[in-house]
């Protein structure tokens, strides 16, 4: 863990450990309004397909019990709502109130909420008991968190014995040529966006610089081995813009 550390990354910046928290939220509180259309905008749409691929991934069934932590504005809880059906329960967790208040009103709208519940909780210590879940996932959540091994640990814990945790995140690039290309774009093209739709320049460069800072795909399966998960694995999507970390507890 990082506790001997009185400083940690925020972005290419350092910060006293205990700040980290409050500067994430302060950046998901700017942001939560225009969050949904900025990712849009930015991948052109292709995270739902990132996202779809996830849920699919996941196997989840009727009846299962989901976690999605770092849950925001609700994409992947509507559509595990809509799998585990009226038996099941899906609980959206996120450390921000402002998005965690976005995700359910979306969701209330467009009807979903029989078998979801909102909760406002710390990835490092999970209100939830052991054994809890049968499915978890942390979707473009996990570079935010402060220690990213204890969340992991946390994880690993509340999931059920046959449980499967879903990482999908920013990663490290596989092509060198994409690579020169979404650097540009991702510190001179996506902060104006940002600027522009959000009113928001400093988020966004914060976001290009905190997914520099995530553990790269073979780092960060390792961390989940170490977590406690038996067993782990990772698929590239898009070249290795993003992955997707799947680990299982037996």
């Amino acid at each position: 863990m990082n506790d001997k550390k009185s400083t940690i990354d925020f972005g290419f910046s350092e910060v006293p450990v205990s700040d980290k928290v409050k500067r994430v939220k302060g950046v998901f509180d700017s942001v939560a309004g225009n969050y949904d259309i900025m990712n849009d905008v930015m991948s052109m749409g292709i995270h739902r397909l990132w996202k779809r691929q996830t849920i699919d991934l996941s196997g989840v069934r009727p009846g299962n019990k989901v976690l999605d932590l770092a849950g925001g504005t609700g994409d992947l809880t509507k559509a595990f709502a809509k799998r585990v059906g009226k038996d099941g329960k899906v609980v959206l967790a996120d450390i921000n109130e402002s998005m965690v208040r976005v995700g359910r009103d979306r969701l209330i709208d467009e009807g979903i909420g029989g078998n979801v519940e909102y909760t406002i909780t710390n990835a490092e210590a999970l209100a939830f008991p052991d054994n809890t879940f049968d499915i978890a996932t942390i979707a473009f959540g996990l570079r935010n968190v402060t220690h990213k091994d204890v969340a992991l640990a946390e994880l690993c814990r509340v999931l059920k014995p046959g449980g499967q945790l879903l990482v999908l995140e920013f990663s490290k690039v596989t092509n060198p040529a994409l690579s020169k290309l979404y650097d540009f774009y991702s510190f001179n093209i996506l902060p104006k966006m940002g600027k522009v739709i959000a009113n928001d320049e400093a988020s966004y460069q914060y976001l290009a610089e905190s997914i520099r800072m995530h553990p790269d795909q073979e780092t960060l399966k390792k961390m989940m081995l170490d977590a406690g998960f038996d067993k782990a694995e990772y698929l590239n999507f898009t070249q290795g813009i993003v992955a997707l970390h799947r680990g299982w507890k037996y």
